[in-house]
């Protein structure tokens, strides 16, 4: 709610439709970032870490991502649209990626359940968001 209202409250705010999608985008890729390290330390705590070395590794880079992400996309003053691009597909495809291999250790661990759930609403906010900033430069 806060980034909503941040980002709605900024003087350099377009408005519009891919605004909405952008701002639940940050708000997923904070949130997506906050569980991956969640995640990683729980996985550090587990019986069979060695089995999940690759798991918290995953973690660690989308949550780096999606901040970075987060960060950049929040910045409505002037306009920096190819990173934001780049950065868009590439948190897409950090959160698919972890998803995958969180969702492979879900059903032993229910907190990979949860983080493989939040990467997957951060990568379709990522998709959506980049479809509807590709819509506004072409």
């Amino acid at each position: 709610m806060h980034v909503q209202q941040m980002m709605t409250l900024h003087p350099q705010a377009r408005g519009g439709p891919g605004q909405e999608i952008l701002t639940r985008c940050v708000e997923a890729a904070y949130d997506c970032a906050q569980i991956c390290i969640a995640c990683a330390d729980a996985c550090l705590g587990e019986a069979d870490v060695v089995r999940l070395r690759q798991c918290i590794r995953l973690d660690l880079d989308c949550a780096d991502i999606c901040l970075a992400t987060g960060s950049t996309a929040t910045r409505r003053t002037g306009a920096n649209t190819p990173t934001l691009i780049r950065l868009l597909e590439t948190c897409a495809v950090a959160c698919a990626t972890c998803a995958q291999e969180c969702s492979m250790h879900g059903a032993d661990h229910p907190h990979c359940r949860l983080c493989a759930d939040a990467c997957r609403r951060c990568e379709d906010l990522c998709r959506q968001s980049l479809m509807a900033l590709q819509a506004t430069v072409q």
